[in-house]
């Protein structure tokens, strides 16, 4: 797809730059991330615990298989993660009073610290991306992702 930038002999290959942009930012997103989130009080886990403690969040209890099915992973493979999590102590876990079946994750005070500190990474990442943005673009900009999103949704 070309685009005239309308400076006449200036075109701008607005396929190629969009290839660009995205490949590199999907190359070095989690590193990137991992810098800006692992800081020295939280230097103990990895951008996956982080993303699992998000996942539980700070309000109450979630059981493990809802926290699974929000990670997109099984629950024997979250339960790897969360056994370094309690030890780590951030996550707490027990069994549900009305199933004893079911494992109820909460966050610790440390792991509530954390969910904030992702919390404000994301906020700040966000404003940044919609930093001189009007209303209309920041829509097409939602609706680009969104179909980004369902691409990757429909593999």
């Amino acid at each position: 797809m070309w685009i005239s930038s309308g400076k006449g002999d200036r075109v701008v290959d607005t396929y190629q730059t969009l290839n660009d942009v995205l490949v590199n930012l999907f190359r070095d997103i989690m590193d990137l991330e991992q810098k800006a989130i692992i800081t020295d009080e939280f230097k103990d886990i990895s951008n996956n615990d982080m993303h699992i403690i998000d996942a539980i969040g700070e309000d109450g209890c979630k059981s493990m298989s809802t926290v699974a099915k929000a990670l997109s992973v099984t629950v024997g493979t979250l339960t790897i993660a969360i056994n370094s999590l309690v030890k780590k102590g951030y996550v707490s876990r027990e069994r549900s009073e009305e199933d004893r079946r079911v494992v109820l994750l909460s966050l610790s005070e440390k792991g509530k610290r954390a969910f904030l500190h992702h919390k404000k990474f994301h906020d700040a990442m966000i404003r940044k991306v919609l930093e001189g943005l009007n209303e209309q673009e920041t829509e097409v900009l939602v609706k680009a992702l969104q179909n980004l999103r369902g691409f990757f949704y429909g593999l």
